[in-house]
């Protein structure tokens, strides 16, 4: 059974900074690329990042460029989001989600539809 397990939210004041953990187990990891998406309330879930297995690919959101880095410890089967400089505007629920490393997720990486398993999320909130 594949399960993707987020750790690390919060809520931390504008300006701060939380790393997200997310522990995967039950799936080969070195053949998943590894997301983060958010949804907050009334939106519609959006990428945040990507890193595929040998880190060859790695992209972000434009909201988020220049503030998160993605990363993954591929020993230990965990992928990280590292929020630094967080706005009151990234406030969500953050998801962790793993993708078979087909054309597919090369090409649609930042589409949720890509990714094959799915953490329960954890939430975000920073205050102004």
């Amino acid at each position: 059974q594949v399960r993707l397990v987020e750790s690390g939210g919060g809520l931390v004041q504008a300006g701060g900074s939380l790393r997200l953990s997310c522990a995967a187990s039950g799936l080969t990891f070195r053949t998943y690329g590894m997301g983060w998406f958010r949804q907050a309330p009334g939106n519609q879930r959006e990428f945040v990042a990507t890193m595929s297995w040998s880190g060859d690919k790695i992209r972000y959101a434009d909201s988020v460029k220049g503030r998160f880095t993605i990363s993954r410890d591929n020993a230990e089967n965990t992928v990280y989001l590292q929020m630094n400089s967080l706005k009151p505007e990234d406030t969500a629920v953050y998801y962790c989600a793993a993708a078979l490393q087909t054309a597919d997720y090369y090409a649609n990486y930042y589409q949720a539809s890509s990714y094959d398993y799915w953490g329960q999320g954890t939430q975000v909130t920073v205050s102004s």
